[in-house]
């Protein structure tokens, strides 16, 4: 007993010495965080089952293209850079013909893609749309509606990520599994590809082109995704559309997203590039490439 009460002054000795000597190491010691570890399960791609939709963010995929063209993606080269080095597989524009192509991002969206769709009808105009596969997933009649109406598919991931950040599992796990949900709907696995937020890194682009893949981003922004008016939409395509323009806007958005500019905006667009000589057409169609793999 004597020698347990002796033993257990000379630890509260020590322990303040210790305390005294090294203060910091000690209180750091005391409130360091336990980190949690992730398991496999926890890396694989997930989609919120109940709602898929919640997969994409309000603004889709509208990162600036000239701010991408700045920042370096995972492998080290910008935007730009992947552009000059494979012209054959990534493209942001066709040639310099009197022709353009609208495209829509993140669809099918029952709140605003038929409405997209009613005037491309009206005006008999073809666009391309970038497919979502959770959303066509979940709104197959969107998707079957664009091909009977004569328009191009698009594959836009499955839930929208940014595909930098993705292991190259994942990576092809969203472009084969959406490509196998619009083969379902549309009778063909699309050939264009258009990451999301328009961000990719070289190891991913090489991946697809050697699958026979043509990565598309755009070289007009709308920037329809920030809730804009129908003018300040107009404006922005009119301001920089050309021969062989490729048209970024968006047929469906996260919760709260407001594309009633795009909408607004479209006829008129339509109107005066018409007037101005300029014929619309599908991407495949301005690239001169198939719709298919």
């Amino acid at each position: 007993m004597y020698f347990q009460r002796r033993g257990q002054k000379l630890l509260v000795i020590l322990g303040t010495i210790i305390t005294m000597l090294f203060p910091t190491y000690s209180s750091e010691v005391a409130s360091a965080p336990v980190q949690s570890q992730k398991t496999p399960q926890d890396l694989t791609l997930s989609v919120p089952a109940s709602d898929e939709d919640t997969a994409i963010s309000a603004g889709g995929a509208a990162t600036n293209s000239s701010t991408l063209n700045n920042n370096k993606n995972a492998k080290g080269l910008t935007l730009s850079q992947l552009l000059h080095k494979y012209p054959e597989t990534f493209k942001t524009s066709g040639p310099r013909n009197k022709v353009i192509a609208l495209t829509f991002d993140d669809v099918p969206d029952p709140r605003f893609t038929p409405q997209l769709l009613n005037i491309l009808k009206k005006h008999n105009v073809k666009a391309t749309f970038f497919v979502v596969g959770s959303r066509a997933k979940k709104h197959p009649d969107l998707v079957k509606r664009m091909i009977r109406e004569g328009h191009a598919i698009g594959n836009h991931s499955y839930n929208h990520p940014q595909f930098v950040k993705l292991e190259m599992n994942d990576f092809r796990l969203q472009i084969i599994k959406t490509e196998n949900i619009i083969q379902t709907l549309a009778g063909y696995k699309p050939r264009l590809i258009r990451p999301p937020y328009g961000d990719i890194s070289e190891q991913q682009l090489k991946w697809a082109k050697s699958h026979g893949y043509t990565l598309v981003n755009w070289n007009v922004d709308s920037l329809d995704w920030k809730g804009l008016s129908k003018n300040q939409v107009r404006n922005n395509i009119l301001a920089h559309i050309g021969r062989g323009a490729i048209i970024l806007q968006h047929g469906g958005g996260g919760p709260g997203s407001h594309l009633q500019g795009t909408i607004q905006a479209l006829p008129e667009v339509i109107t005066i590039m018409c007037k101005r000589g300029y014929t619309f057409v599908t991407v495949p169609q301005l690239l001169q490439v198939s719709k298919s793999k």
